[in-house]
């Protein structure tokens, strides 16, 4: 595997692919990589002939308290696990090759209306933090696709909107969520959760399964099921931030005669904010 850390050598690398008929796919990460990492490299490796993964810890998308210093940072291991799943460049760009000028006057990428909701209400400015850093990548690489994992869904909702509305030549990919054995969504921040916590997590998504069955036994009244779901994580010892029932499609509310659904939830466990989703088909 290949790495670069500057935009001039990444584009010459993918000129030499470009010119050779290659079609390329893109894995954007934060690093500290695990098995939903590298699922997205092995379903890359899949569907295109050349692998770029970048990892870069973006400034943009952290609000003011959050866990920037302390966001876990992993390159030695992170490289060794990206050699074993077959990729062929990791991108590995400083702040300042990223933003070419302070953030305060940096031009920034934003998709409005569903950005600014759930985790755009818990994390402003979030949104179009991811927005711009994927927008900047995606120019810099050109890739034939990209891959997002599906635990992130409205982010992954914000990138599709972002690459229509912009008329980005990008086919969008979205990759299921890897779990553990007991439910719990692979995620970067499982690392903050002591023993306690960890034992305490997978409450989340058993909420997710237990509101999906009831939906599919015939409930339909939405907000009595979120409400329900809410008293439960709290009681499971967790801090709810949101439990909705939305449509797939743009995460509005949905009517009784919607066909795709996802429910979504994000929760505080100890210091970890957790995010997880479950899709739903009623056809």
């Amino acid at each position: 595997m290949n790495r670069v850390e500057t935009i001039g050598e990444l584009r010459l690398q993918l000129a030499v692919w470009r010119g050779a008929g290659e079609r390329t796919a893109l894995v954007p990460t934060m690093g500290n990589l695990h098995a939903g990492h590298l699922e997205l490299v092995l379903k890359a490796r899949d569907l295109a002939d050349r692998v770029v993964v970048s990892i870069f810890v973006n400034p943009m998308q952290f609000s003011a308290g959050e866990d920037l210093d302390a966001y876990p940072r992993t390159l030695d291991e992170d490289i060794a696990r990206l050699t074993d799943a077959g990729a062929d460049l990791l991108f590995q760009p400083s702040e300042a090759e990223i933003y070419r000028r302070p953030l305060e006057g940096q031009t920034r990428v934003e998709v409005p209306g569903i950005s600014d909701i759930l985790c755009g209400v818990s994390r402003p400015g979030h949104f179009v933090g991811v927005a711009t850093v994927v927008c900047k990548l995606f120019n810099m690489t050109q890739p034939s696709l990209a891959l997002f994992g599906e635990k992130d869904y409205q982010q992954l909702l914000v990138i599709r909107r972002m690459t229509e509305d912009l008329c980005m030549p990008v086919e969008i990919r979205g990759v299921p969520t890897v779990r553990e054995e007991d439910g719990l969504a692979l995620s970067s921040r499982n690392n903050y959760l002591s023993p306690d916590e960890r034992a305490r997590a997978p409450a989340m998504y058993r909420m997710l399964r237990e509101t999906a069955n009831a939906i599919i036994g015939g409930a339909r009244d939405y907000r009595r099921l979120e409400q329900t779901a809410l008293s439960r994580l709290t009681e499971a010892g967790l801090k709810p931030d949101y439990f909705v029932i939305r449509r797939a499609e743009d995460l509005g509310a949905p009517m009784s005669v919607e066909e795709e659904l996802v429910i979504l939830a994000a929760a505080y466990v100890g210091r970890a904010r957790l995010i997880d989703n479950l899709r739903l088909s009623l056809r």
